[in-house]
């Protein structure tokens, strides 16, 4: 899709699924939990600009780990105040929290890997005993 967007632009909820390689229901989902706000015609939903930018950042948010409500959360302290050092602070809090999650689940994985390394060095000077 181009990046040529303006505000007007509208998309409907296959084109969002596509470029976001996402499902449908997703996108449902999403709305159904007050975090997209599509408009309607009958029963089609128009996605504006803003619903776009905000799956961008759900999905994002997504990726580095944050749940629904963190982003939700988000969402309304911008929607509340555009400019607000409170959310950039509140931001800045998720992502330290975050961080330090991901932290401790490396030094988790890296004791694991010995552990395996461990196992496995034991297992093969058990098969090369075996072996002679």
């Amino acid at each position: 899709m181009s990046e040529n967007l303006s505000p007007q632009t509208t998309y409907s909820i296959s084109e969002l699924s596509k470029e976001f390689d996402i499902t449908t229901r997703s996108i449902r989902f999403y709305e159904d939990q007050g975090l997209l706000k599509p408009k309607r015609r009958g029963q089609t939903r128009i996605y504006g600009l803003k619903d776009r930018v905000r799956l961008k950042l759900i999905l994002r948010g997504k990726r580095l780990g944050f749940s629904l409500a963190e982003t939700r959360r988000l969402f309304e302290l911008y929607d509340a105040d555009k400019n607000s050092s409170s959310q950039l602070n509140t931001m800045l809090d998720l992502v330290e929290d975050k961080k330090a999650s991901l932290q401790q689940q490396m030094d988790d994985i890296k004791v694991v890997l010995m552990e395996l390394n461990s196992a496995e060095q034991q297992c093969r000077s058990a098969l090369a005993l075996q072996d002679k």
